[in-house]
């Protein structure tokens, strides 16, 4: 029998439309996944199998009277920012312990209409304030993949998924689900995409309603998907974005087909090669990466522009300045006294004091203090207002930018993916894996990372596509044609078995050499 966990979602909806299979077929085998690889894996923080099963009945029931939805019976995971009903939501920190929300998040009931089945919540870094999934109170996410050892077989060491989506992003690379919810700040679904061989999409700022989703910062935190294919974010793009009157930041736009985009090809499309993404120290397999990605543009029609974007080297050191400058007053909702962790103390302040103290992690405790710093009297006009002005310079840069090109092609990060504790002991190392995100979210833009190759050592290598706003089509289309000349690439899972051994696999296998190229 075909192993159902391998599946695209568009196989997936193919063959749930053919009664190939059923939807509990479909979430049996996912659920035996999670049951089988999670000890190991440490992708999901609260698998929910017996709800999972019955959204599957019912999807069951209305694809036997022909009345299936979009998403009808397709088995996704759900990050842990995401509000669910009456479920555990905690954004993977202590401080939300046992936090069961009255209430649904937009994006979650948008999905959840349309018949996707919620497998389970998705480990992330806490509140989303990390870039490899190591701060998280469920400890960290180990990605499915491991680098070429020096014997041919897959080395020890255990490598980080990517942050802050790390849950999302290795479960699916690992196939125990067929996609999942995610949320970019400043590059948390795009990079952990780029090193787990998946495709991940952070749309427009507005695109996707943030009602529900537990605030990092608020004027750049933007909900996506991580999937296994362009295909499958396109067809998850479309049901989860929307207007919503409940979030004043949410844009009231059509929702274009995503997915009928993805037959217009590239002909003619003006591609921008941004000569400031060339940072000092980048390793020669990411620059032969990206002429690469150029190379399979131009075959296929496009035209390539050298562009100038003169103000990137200042964003990631403005965004980590507004970030936290958002995070420290968002987060200080958190005081133990209206829900989640409470230390009582001698009074009010003490209690205050306490919980904040226990319920917080190391990372999130730095950039409350370093947000607190550059909000207070004094140093507002230094850090933070200079910061705000940065970031109308780099979106200045793209607004000319659009005058000359439609799409623009970089790296999605400056490295593969790399081992725990390797950068964690030093901030300005982990802050620089986001130096080709964090423009996307300074300037509100849509942003996709797609699979490109593999590194020298075996592991995924990604490349990003931005657009202008709310033009997630061309994204879409740009990134098909990269898909279908790298082809797709399967997690390296020869460390750890599935369920009754079905899905162990080579390490790094190129399923494009094997009929897997979409």
């Amino acid at each position: 029998m075909t192993d159902l966990t391998k599946l695209t979602l568009a196989e997936a909806r193919d063959g749930l439309a053919k009664k190939t299979f059923s939807a509990t077929d479909l979430t049996r085998a996912h659920l035996d996944a999670i049951e089988a690889a999670n000890s190991a894996l440490n992708a999901f923080v609260l698998p929910t199998p017996d709800h999972a099963l019955a959204q599957a009945a019912e999807s069951d029931r209305r694809i036997a009277k022909g009345e299936a939805r979009p998403l009808e019976g397709l088995p996704l995971g759900h990050k842990d920012l995401f509000c669910t009903k009456g479920i555990r939501t905690t954004a993977c920190s202590r401080i939300l312990d046992d936090f069961k929300p009255p209430y649904e998040s937009t994006v979650g009931q948008n999905l959840w209409d349309a018949g996707a089945v919620m497998l389970g919540k998705l480990n992330n870094d806490e509140f989303a304030m990390g870039s490899s999934n190591e701060t998280s109170a469920f400890g960290p996410v180990i990605s499915p993949w491991r680098r070429n050892g020096k014997d041919g077989n897959p080395s020890t060491d255990k490598l980080v998924p990517g942050g802050s989506s790390g849950g999302s992003s290795a479960a699916v690379s690992a196939g125990l689900c067929l996609a999942a919810t995610a949320t970019d700040t400043g590059g948390s679904i795009r990079q952990p995409a780029a090193l787990t061989g998946t495709v991940g999409i952070k749309p427009t700022y507005g695109r996707c309603s943030r009602w529900g989703i537990v605030a990092f910062a608020s004027s750049l935190d933007q909900a996506g998907p991580i999937a296994k294919t362009v295909r499958d974010a396109a067809m998850m793009l479309k049901v989860m974005a929307s207007h919503d009157a409940k979030d004043t930041t949410s844009v009231d736009a059509p929702v274009p087909d995503y997915e009928a985009a993805l037959t217009k090809g590239v002909k003619g499309l003006r591609v921008g090669v941004p000569k400031e993404y060339r940072v000092p120290g980048m390793s020669k397999e990411i620059e032969d990466l990206w002429q690469k990605g150029i190379d399979w543009l131009k075959a296929q029609g496009a035209t390539i522009h050298e562009i100038s974007l003169p103000h990137t080297k200042y964003a990631l050191p403005a965004y980590y300045i507004v970030a936290p400058a958002e995070c420290s007053s968002n987060l200080a909702r958190y005081d133990g006294v209206r829900y989640g962790l409470r230390v009582p103390g001698k009074d009010v302040t003490d209690t205050y004091e306490n919980t904040r103290a226990a319920g917080f992690g190391k990372e999130v405790r730095r950039r409350i203090l370093i947000g607190t710093y550059v909000l207070s009297a004094g140093y507002y006009d230094a850090y933070y207002l200079k910061a705000q002005k940065v970031r109308t310079l780099i979106k200045r840069d793209f607004d000319l930018a659009w005058d000359k090109v439609d799409v623009v092609l970089t790296p999605t990060t400056p490295s593969p993916a790399f081992a725990f504790g390797e950068k964690s002991g030093d901030p300005i190392a982990m802050y620089l894996e986001d130096i080709f995100t964090v423009t996307v979210n300074m300037a509100g833009l849509p942003g996709i990372s797609v699979p490109g190759g593999l590194s020298s050592e075996g592991t995924p290598l990604g490349l990003q596509l931005i657009a202008k706003p709310f033009d997630e089509e061309t994204l879409f289309r740009a990134g098909q044609a990269i898909e279908t000349a790298a082809g797709r690439f399967d997690a390296g899972a020869a460390w750890w078995t599935g369920a009754a051994g079905a899905r162990s696999q080579q390490a790094g296998a190129k399923a494009g050499k094997s009929g897997g190229k979409s």
